[in-house]
């Protein structure tokens, strides 16, 4: 799943238009993004927007595995995947 600060209809929205198959959850108030310590403060140029990151969650709801991704996305896929598998056996 995703997370993003747009309201629930944006972030519909955008799923259709990227096609994704895997739900958007909206965080208006930025309590989760606070949560997960991706909410950037002002001043910071990009206050607006959290930091990209992905968390790699075992069965149990554990985060296994974090990737900042910031804006090299280039391989971050099949860098998560690889990590699944492995994790997987």
């Amino acid at each position: 799943m995703g997370i993003s600060y747009d309201s629930p209809e944006d972030n519909k929205g955008w799923a259709e238009l990227m096609g994704f198959e895997f739900p958007i959850l909206s965080d208006p108030d930025r309590e989760v993004a606070e949560s997960l310590q991706v909410r950037r403060q002002p001043p910071h140029p990009l206050a607006a927007f959290p930091r990209r990151v992905t968390y790699l969650i075992d069965p149990e709801g554990i985060v296994a595995e974090s990737y900042d991704v910031g804006r090299n996305i280039k391989g971050h896929a099949e860098e998560v995947l690889g990590d699944l598998r492995a994790r997987s056996g």
